[in-house]
This record gives structure tokens, C-alpha cells and sequence, in this order.
């Protein structure tokens, strides 16, 4: 037991990583590299801000000045990264209260409970960044492949596919996290000693006082033929 929650501890928090390097990156979609013939640029989009670069060095970037004038599916995808995020960060701190290797957290089935609810906490964050970059790869995809599309086409940034893995991690973490409290649940069975049979002359007690031996001793009765007349 001890050692899957370690594993599910470093699957957890390398997820918790990856999703706060894919939230705060500003690759989720990109311009082709070979835009033009003579000097290549390219385009970078993420969720706060757009950059954009070319072969020559030069690199400039522009943040996202107002909420309003942001699309929709952009807020709603900050939205859920940020949720992802802030679950993560608090499934960290909750998992190391149920360890068993620390000191805090109670006894060994209330410690169970808190890694159980660690899991479940690093499970919602892996399905929250999984759904925030399932829906920017759709938008991505769907204006990529309509011919009617006449703007800029983008293509999937390497902030997805980090997205992507560090919600795998956290959704592994937080199962092996749950099937850990099975462990915790069984019982050890209760061993008992065998003394062995006892005789009878062993279970009388003896009572053994400072000046001499204290023997009870019950009188014995006699009986003649008188006492049946």
C-alpha cells in the first residue's frame, strides 16, 4: 500500500506540473512555420495572450487587454484550466495528509478516507483540463478542415498535447489513490495462543502463608446404620 501511494503521489503532482505549464503556455494553437517564402513567421495563441515570431529573432508578444472581446470558447476553456489547476494544488496538500509515511491525518483508516478523497480530487482536475483542451482541439479542428473558413487556419500547439498528459497523470494518480483504501479495509485476523489442556491437580490453588500452610479440608461424613432409622 505504501508504495502505490507513492506512485500515485508522482503521477498526481507530475500531472499538477504539466497542467500548470500547459495553463500558463502560449502555444495552444500555431500558424504554420513556412508562412512565406522568403522569411518564415509564425503565429502563437494561447489563453492569455497571442505571440507572434519569425526566422529573423524577432519576438513580440500581446496579452489579452480585455474579457469581454475574448470568444467564448476561450473563456471557457480558462475557466476549466483554472478549476484543473486549483484541484490539483489542493489534491497535492490532501494526499500528503493521507499517507501513511506521515504523521498527521489520524489512524490508518482515516488516513484511507483522506487519500480516497485526494484521488477523487486529482480525478476531477485530470477530467477538468481534459475537457478545457478536448474543447480548444475541436474549435481547432472544425476551422481547420471547413472549406467555407476563410481566416487564418491554426494548427494544435504543444500546449494541448501537455494539457492532455498532465490530465492522463492526474486521472492515473487518482485511481490508484481510490484502490488504495481497499488495502486499509481488511482486517487482520485475530490470532489466539494455545496453552495446552491443563490437568486437574494444576487448577487447585494452593495458599501458602508466612508462618505455616493454610489447607482447607472438609469434614467427612459417616454414616452408621442408626442414621437410617
Amino acid at each position: 500500500m505504501f508504495r502505490a501511494q507513492i506512485s500515485a503521489l508522482v503521477f498526481g503532482v507530475g500531472g499538477f506540473g504539466a497542467l500548470v505549464a500547459a495553463t500558463t503556455s502560449n502555444e495552444w494553437r500555431v500558424t504554420t512555420r513556412a508562412s512565406s517564402v522568403i522569411t518564415a513567421t509564425w503565429v502563437y495563441q494561447g489563453l492569455w495572450m497571442n505571440c507572434a515570431g519569425n526566422a529573423m529573432g524577432s519576438f513580440h508578444c500581446r496579452p489579452h487587454f480585455t474579457i469581454f472581446q475574448v470568444q467564448g470558447y476561450i473563456q471557457a476553456c480558462r475557466g476549466l484550466m483554472i478549476a484543473a489547476v486549483s484541484l490539483g494544488f489542493f489534491g497535492s496538500i490532501i494526499a500528503l495528509f493521507g499517507m501513511k509515511c506521515t504523521k498527521v491525518g489520524g489512524s490508518e483508516k482515516a488516513k484511507a478516507k483522506i487519500a480516497c478523497l485526494a484521488g477523487v480530487v486529482f480525478i476531477l482536475s485530470g477530467l477538468c483540463s481534459m475537457t478545457g483542451c478536448s474543447l480548444y482541439a475541436n474549435k481547432i479542428t472544425t476551422e481547420f478542415f471547413d472549406p467555407l473558413f476563410i481566416d487564418q487556419k491554426y494548427e494544435l500547439g504543444a500546449a494541448l498535447f501537455i494539457g492532455w498528459s498532465g490530465a492522463t497523470l492526474c486521472i492515473i494518480g487518482g485511481v490508484i489513490f481510490c484502490f488504495s483504501i481497499s488495502d486499509s479495509n481488511k482486517t487482520p485476523r485475530m490470532g489466539y495462543a494455545y496453552n495446552g489442556a491443563t490437568s486437574v491437580m494444576s487448577s487447585r490453588t494452593k495458599y501458602h502463608g508466612g508462618e505455616g500452610d493454610i489447607k482447607t479440608t472438609t469434614p467427612s461424613k459417616q454414616f452408621d446404620k442408626n442414621a437410617y432409622v
